[in-house]
């Protein structure tokens, strides 16, 4: 898939990281753009939304991105169950970062990332798309 048709929901409970993450995304020509602030709403969203890739925190409230991935990952239908997420968190810690790779994530970046890297990582994720 070629990256620049990809829709994305991003969530990021900071909004100075949400915006930054939301303009480097359309920096590197991805326009079809959702942002959330928490897990929740999120998780709600993503249903209708049905979006190619999602990026999100790791540690939000009230619904953190590990806990968001779990109810993703469980969901009824396989579409949604099966999105492709990338973490993107400060946290680089190896207790967390091991939490999260069996979760079946498509990658983990360290904030703030560089638009090379976030794009390489995107490219990967979607590449079987």
């Amino acid at each position: 898939m070629d990256i620049k048709r990809a829709r994305i929901v991003v969530v990021e409970d900071e909004n100075l990281m949400r915006t930054f993450i939301l303009n480097s995304l359309r920096r590197i020509g991805i326009l079809d753009l959702y942002a959330f602030n928490e897990g929740a709403t999120a998780l709600r969203e993503v249903v209708a939304l049905k979006p190619d890739l999602i990026i999100t925190d790791v540690h939000m409230q009230p619904v953190g991105g590990m806990e968001f991935v779990r109810e993703l990952r469980g969901h009824a239908n396989s579409q949604i169950s099966q999105t492709k997420v990338i973490f993107l968190s400060a946290d680089a810690s190896a207790a967390t970062v091991s939490e999260a790779l069996p979760l079946g994530i498509m990658g983990y970046i360290v904030k703030p990332p560089s638009l090379t890297a976030l794009a390489n990582k995107i490219e990967v994720a979607l590449k079987d798309l």
